[in-house]
């Protein structure tokens, strides 16, 4: 059985799915600096292992090859899905089927800790107007969203059943700098993620925690308050960018969706045929 993740920041191997992706390229030299071995995994090409990494090209929806993924880590750091909305059809292989095999392997190889790369697009219809924290009701802008609650769901179940600890990020606009003034309440910085990612997998007692990725922004939308115990301090902000952004769109058209709700351009996208 894997050991169980403690105070220290240094584990022995850990597991980054979807480490071909934005994300996952931003993440996997970060993390390699916490663990004496890193197995990257996703099912585009990875390049060159660095050393003290290992690589695997698998399919989240193959069960058997994700079942092989999770032997022998001690965290889990799943950001592989499609990250964008799609299908159905697209969504249900690697975001559902995909996360189902992490959670089920994780059972059976004793691992007890998961961060999951959730999305603030399971939230997306709430207004821009309205606060809402991590404990309000789901209201998926997507299908992308959808899935992303059910991986929530998952997580609740594993560790209500199972005893598996998940702490679920709602990842905001992990980016560079924000790039539009909707950006200016969901920016995460690179380094904030990273932040962010360190205390889901170092908090002691998380059970399943749900907790929104976002800076230290002067407006937001989300109240991360019931999520503090896991000892997240954003260090970063949009507030730099603020007049430029404000300059470059100084009104908004509220005719369109995309500037009334949470989700942006996401809920008006689609429909697929």
């Amino acid at each position: 059985m894997a050991p169980h993740p403690s105070a220290a920041t240094h584990f022995k191997r850990l597991l980054l799915t979807g480490a071909a992706g934005a994300l996952g390229r931003v993440l996997r030299p970060r993390l390699k600096r916490h663990c004496s071995v890193l197995r990257s995994s996703d099912v585009a090409e990875l390049g060159s292992a660095a050393p003290g990494e290992e690589l695997v090209i698998a399919r989240l929806e193959d069960k058997a090859a994700v079942a092989d993924l999770l032997r022998d880590v001690d965290a889990v750091v799943h950001f592989g899905a499609v990250s964008t909305e799609h299908s159905f059809e697209e969504i249900l292989p690697a975001n559902i089927v995909g996360t189902y095999n992490v959670y089920e392997a994780a059972r059976r190889h004793g691992v007890r800790r998961i961060v999951f790369a959730s999305s603030n697009h399971v939230t997306g219809f709430y207004r821009q107007d309205e606060v809402i924290h991590p404990r309000s009701p789901p209201r998926p802008d997507g299908y992308y969203g959808l899935s992303k609650a059910f991986g929530e769901n998952l997580a609740q179940l594993y560790w209500d059943r199972y005893a598996i600890q998940s702490v679920s990020l709602r990842i905001g606009s992990a980016l560079p700098e924000p790039k539009d003034r909707r950006m200016l309440a969901t920016w995460l910085s690179h380094d904030d993620l990273e932040r962010l990612v360190l205390a889901a997998l170092t908090a002691p007692v998380v059970g399943h925690s749900v907790i929104y990725g976002m800076s230290d922004n002067g407006a937001t939308w989300w109240d991360n308050t019931t999520a503090r115990h896991i000892g997240f301090r954003p260090q970063d902000s949009s507030e730099p960018f603020r007049v430029a952004l404000e300059s470059r769109q100084p009104s908004l058209d509220l005719d369109d969706s995309a500037n009334r709700f949470q989700g942006g351009v996401f809920v008006r996208t689609g429909p697929f045929d």
